[in-house]
């Protein structure tokens, strides 16, 4: 692995655990929490999303690979990436919820609404800039260098893997690994990074525009009358 890609995981890991050291320090100049946290996690994102950029500007630079994908082609990938990883996402769930019996509902995506609602800026964290980062670190450079020297299962599987921990949502492990394995699919196919960016972007905003258009006491009723159903299904 080229050391460009240490730096930018690196970068990417200092992102994720600065807020421990930088949000004590904002509260102290009488900040709440609560805004500290957010407005710092976009000061990080979009500091770590400059910082990579620049690290990756050899990477920019290198003409398509062979057998890349054209713009017409990136569109169609897109789209259909969109269907593949709502249809991977639904068959985990099924998977979790009827066969291991984890309760539905991610912990995880329910700290990012509530966010999102009390602070609608973060929008340009979830949606644009976290995908980007992701699908650099997580299938360009993981994926990518584990593909080099093994096949597309243990690429996938060990990238996927990374991918869903760091979301920090054990419970639905197999939800997360599902739209990794998606997204390197995707790159596999289209040899472009940008076609799982796009289909992550997308993922994110739909999910955001349905959950924030919707009042979170009929979200809670709709996963209680999701748990009965399991319960009706799996014999109590």
């Amino acid at each position: 692995m080229p050391k460009r890609y240490w730096y930018v995981i690196l970068t990417y890991l200092i992102m994720q655990l600065s807020g421990l050291f930088v949000v004590p320090i904002i509260e102290i100049m009488d900040v709440d929490r609560f805004t500290a946290g957010v407005y710092w996690s976009i000061f990080s994102f979009l500091a770590a999303l400059a910082i990579i950029l620049l690290l990756l500007r050899e990477d920019m630079k290198v003409g398509s690979e062979r057998g890349a994908a054209g713009v017409g082609s990136i569109i169609l990938w897109s789209i259909l990436g969109i269907f593949l990883a709502y249809f991977a996402q639904f068959l985990s769930v099924i998977i979790e919820t009827f066969i291991l019996n984890i309760p539905p509902g991610s912990e995880n995506t329910q700290d990012i609404m509530s966010i999102t609602r009390s602070a609608p800026i973060f929008v340009l964290v979830v949606v644009v800039v976290a995908p980007i980062l992701e699908e650099v670190i997580f299938r360009k450079i993981i994926f990518g260098s584990i593909y080099k020297k093994t096949n597309f299962i243990i690429a996938a599987v060990a990238s996927a893997l990374v991918f869903a921990l760091v979301h920090g949502d054990p419970l639905h492990l197999i939800t997360y690994m599902s739209m990794g394995f998606v997204f390197a699919f995707l790159y596999v196919q289209t040899k472009r990074i940008i076609v799982p960016i796009i289909t992550h972007m997308a993922m994110n905003g739909f999910t955001v525009v349905a959950q924030y258009n919707m009042d979170p006491e009929e979200m809670e009723k709709m996963l209680e009358q999701f748990e009965k159903l399991q319960m009706i299904i799996i014999g109590g």
